[in-house]
C-alpha cells in the first residue's frame, strides 16, 4: 500500500519451438513486463521471432485502419482456443486484410475528395460575401483587356478620399462595393495606357489587390445559388458514401470476419512483441523481464503445466544500479483509485520509493473540507458523486470523500448553505476567531512539511544516497534547520529573545548544508563556489518559511467561504421574498461551482508543490505487462 510491490528480474529459457506458446502464456498471465535480455550477442546472437514480427506488423496496421474505417470496436476479450498463430495463418490473414484495405482506401480517397471539394466551395462562398453588392458579371473582373485596365482591391478607409482624387486626375473611376471599419473595397477602371502610371498611386495609398476566384461566373446572387447547390450536392454524396460505408460490414459477414481476424492477431501480438526482445542460439531461446514476487509461484506452475521440464526460470532481486529500470506496481483499493490517478499526474513512484497515495488522499480530503466547510455544500457534492457515479467513473469516490469532509467541517463551523444559525457549531465559526484559524492552518502546515521531510530522508536512504539524506536542505540537516527556525520563532514570540540552543541548532544545520553544497560544487571556482553555497543556504531558509506560510491559505479560504456567504445574504436581504430566494440559490450555486473548483485547485497545489516536490521523485517506470493485443501502462491495481 505504501510502496510498489516487490519485483523480481525474470530470465526464461526454453526451446525455440515453444516460444510462441510461451509468449501466449505470459500474455495470459498478465504480470510479465519484458525487457532486453542481459545475455550478450555472442552468447545468443539470433533473433528467433524477427521474421514473425515483420509478418505481423503489416496485417496489424491494416486491421487497425480497417476497423477505424468501419467504426468497429476491437474485441476486449479473446475467444478460445488460446493457441499460437502459425506463420502460414498469419500470412493468409495478412493477404485478405490487404485486399480489404485496398477497397477501404478507395472509399477513403473518394470521401477525402468530397470533403476537399466541400471545403473549397465553403471558402468560395465566404469569399463571395464581399462581392454581393456588385451587380455585374464577376467574370468581367477576371478578364485582361488591351484597352481597359480593371482592378479589384482594398485600401485603408483614411486614404480613400485622396485616392479617389488621384484616380480622377489619371482618368480612372472608382466604385466602392464593400466596406468594413478599417478597409474599403473598390473596383477601379481606366485606360490601359495609364496602367503603369497608376501603380505609384496604388502603392502610396496602401492598395491590396483582391483576386476574383476563377470559379465566379455570373452575378453574385447567381454564383451564390450555384455554390449553395454544389455544397448541398456534395453533402448528399458524403452522406451516401458514409451510409454505404456503415452498411458494408453487414454484407458477406465482413464484420464477423474482421472480428475473427482481430482475435487471431491479438493471439499473435505477444510473440510479435517479444520478438524484438527475445534472443536465441540454435534451438534455444531466452527472454527477460520483470514480475511481482508474489506472482512467481503462479508463473512457475503455469510454465510447468505447459512445458513440463522443457524450460529454465531464474529469478533474482533488483540490483541497486538498476532501480530506475524496475517497473512500479502499486495495489490500491478502488476507493483510492482517483487519488492514485492524481498522484500519477505528477509522476510514477520510483521502485522502492514511498507511494504517497494514502497520505495524499487523507490530506487532500481534510484540507478541502477545512477550506470549504459547509454541511449543505458538502452533502450536495457527495450526492453529486453518488448520482453521477457512472459519468464520473472512478472519480465519483473522490467527490463523495470531499463532500463528506466538507460536511464534517461544516458541522464544526455550524454552517448550512451559508446559514450559521440553523445548527450550533461543534467548534467555532471561522470568522468568530480568525487568529485561531490562522494558527491551526500554520500548525497543519508545520506538520505537513515535517512529514514530507521525513519521507524525503527515508526515500534517499532507500536509494543509497546517504549523504544527501543527512546533509541536503531537504534531508536531516534541513529538518534540523526547520526545527530550529520553528523553535526560534516560538521563543521570540513568547519570550522576546532567542536561546543559545536554538541558535546553535540553526548554525549546525547551516554548517552541514554549506559543507554538502561546497563538496557538491567542487569543480567551480572559489568565488563562484562560495556564492552558490551562500545562495543555497539563503534559499533553504526562505523556502521553509514561505512553504509554511503557504498553508495560511487553508484559513484564508475558510474565511473567504464565510465572507462570500455573508455577501450573498446581504444582497438577498435587500430584495423581496422571490428575489431573496433566487439570490440565495444562485449565490450558493456560484459558491459550489466557482469557489469549489478554486479550492480543489489550491488543495492540489499544496499537495504537489509543498509535498511532492520535497519527497516524491515521480520518475519511476510504469509497469507495462505483456497482454493479448497490445501492451498498456499499468501503475496501479485494485
Amino acid at each position: 500500500m505504501f510502496k510498489p510491490l516487490p519485483m523480481l528480474r525474470i530470465e526464461l529459457s526454453l526451446l525455440r519451438e515453444d516460444a510462441p506458446q510461451a509468449s501466449l502464456l505470459l500474455a495470459n498471465y498478465g504480470n510479465f513486463d519484458p525487457e532486453f535480455s542481459e545475455t550478450t550477442p555472442e552468447q545468443f546472437p539470433e533473433l528467433p521471432g524477427e521474421a514473425y514480427r515483420q509478418a505481423y506488423a503489416e496485417p496489424r496496421a491494416h486491421l487497425d485502419k480497417i476497423l477505424a474505417h468501419y467504426e468497429i470496436v476491437a474485441p476486449q476479450t479473446i475467444a478460445a482456443p488460446m493457441q499460437p498463430v502459425a506463420p502460414q495463418q498469419l500470412s493468409g490473414i495478412g493477404a485478405w486484410l490487404k485486399t480489404v484495405w485496398e477497397q477501404c482506401s478507395e472509399v477513403q480517397e473518394r470521401m477525402r475528395q468530397l470533403r476537399e471539394e466541400y471545403r473549397r466551395a465553403a471558402q468560395l462562398l465566404r469569399a463571395l460575401d464581399q462581392f454581393m453588392d456588385i451587380s455585374v458579371d464577376l467574370a468581367l473582373l477576371q478578364k485582361k483587356s488591351a484597352l481597359l485596365d480593371v482592378r479589384v482591391g482594398m485600401l485603408p478607409r483614411a486614404n480613400v478620399q485622396r485616392f479617389e482624387e488621384a484616380l480622377g486626375l489619371a482618368g480612372y473611376v472608382a466604385i466602392r462595393f464593400f466596406s468594413s471599419e478599417e478597409q474599403v473595397h473598390l473596383i477601379i477602371a481606366g485606360a490601359a495606357a495609364q496602367a503603369q502610371a497608376i501603380e505609384r498611386v496604388l502603392q502610396a495609398a496602401g492598395w491590396h489587390t483582391t483576386e476574383v476566384p476563377a470559379e465566379f461566373h455570373g452575378r453574385p446572387d447567381e454564383v451564390r445559388r450555384e455554390l449553395s447547390g454544389r455544397m448541398a450536392q456534395l453533402a448528399a454524396q458524403q452522406a451516401q458514401e458514409d451510409a454505404r460505408r456503415r452498411a458494408e460490414p453487414a454484407q458477406d459477414k465482413l464484420r464477423e470476419r474482421l472480428l475473427d481476424a482481430a482475435h487471431i492477431l491479438a493471439r499473435a501480438a505477444p510473440y510479435a512483441e517479444l520478438a524484438g526482445l527475445m534472443r536465441g542460439r540454435g534451438s534455444l531461446a531466452t527472454v527477460s523481464g520483470w514480475a511481482p514476487r508474489e506472482q512467481l509461484p503462479q508463473l512457475r506452475q503455469m510454465l510447468a503445466h505447459s512445458f513440463g521440464e522443457r524450460f529454465a526460470l531464474q529469478a533474482r532481486d533488483p540490483r541497486n544500479d538498476e532501480r530506475l529500470r524496475v517497473p512500479s506496481v502499486i495495489r490500491h483499493h478502488r476507493w483510492l483509485q482517483p487519488f492514485a490517478r492524481l498522484v500519477l499526474n505528477y509522476g510514477v513512484p520510483r521502485y522502492g520509493e514511498i507511494d504517497p497515495t494514502v497520505l495524499f488522499a487523507v490530506s487532500f480530503v481534510l484540507m478541502f473540507g477545512m477550506m470549504f466547510g459547509d454541511v449543505g455544500h458538502g452533502i450536495t457534492i457527495a450526492l453529486a458523486g453518488v448520482l453521477l457515479r457512472r459519468r464520473l467513473g472512478q472519480f465519483a469516490a473522490l467527490a463523495i470523500a470531499i463532500g463528506a469532509s466538507s460536511t464534517l467541517f461544516g458541522l464544526l463551523y455550524g454552517s448550512v448553505f451559508g446559514y450559521e444559525h440553523l445548527l450550533p457549531a461543534l467548534w467555532m465559526s471561522p470568522l468568530s476567531d480568525p487568529m485561531r484559524m490562522l494558527g491551526v492552518a500554520l500548525g497543519w502546515g508545520v506538520g505537513f512539511i515535517l512529514l514530507a521531510t521525513l519521507l524525503t530522508i527515508r526515500n534517499r536512504i532507500a536509494d543509497g544516497r546517504l549523504r544527501e539524506a543527512l546533509l541536503d536542505s531537504h534531508g536531516a540537516a534541513g529538518l534540523l534547520l526547520y526545527l530550529g527556525l520553528l523553535t526560534g520563532a516560538w521563543r521570540y514570540a513568547s519570550a522576546g529573545e532567542l536561546d543559545t540552543g536554538t541558535v546553535l541548532m540553526v548554525c549546525v544545520a547551516l554548517a552541514a548544508m554549506f559543507s554538502h553544497a561546497w563538496q557538491h560544487n567542487r569543480s567551480s571556482a572559489f568565488a563562484e563556489r562560495l556564492l552558490i553555497v551562500l545562495m543555497e543556504g539563503f534559499e533553504a531558509v526562505m523556502a521553509y518559511i514561505s512553504n509554511t506560510l503557504s498553508f495560511l491559505r487553508l484559513a484564508a479560504f475558510s474565511l473567504n467561504h464565510v465572507a462570500l456567504s455573508i455577501a450573498i445574504f446581504t444582497v438577498a436581504d435587500m430584495l423581496q421574498s422571490t428575489g431573496y430566494w433566487a439570490t440565495v440559490v444562485l449565490g450558493n450555486v456560484f459558491i459550489l461551482v466557482l469557489e469549489g473548483a478554486i479550492v480543489a485547485i489550491q488543495t492540489l497545489r499544496l499537495e504537489y508543490y509543498e509535498g511532492f516536490s520535497r519527497f516524491f521523485g515521480g520518475d519511476g517506470r510504469a509497469f507495462r505487462p505483456l497482454t493479448l493485443g497490445s501492451r498498456r501502462e499499468l501503475a496501479i491495481k485494485i
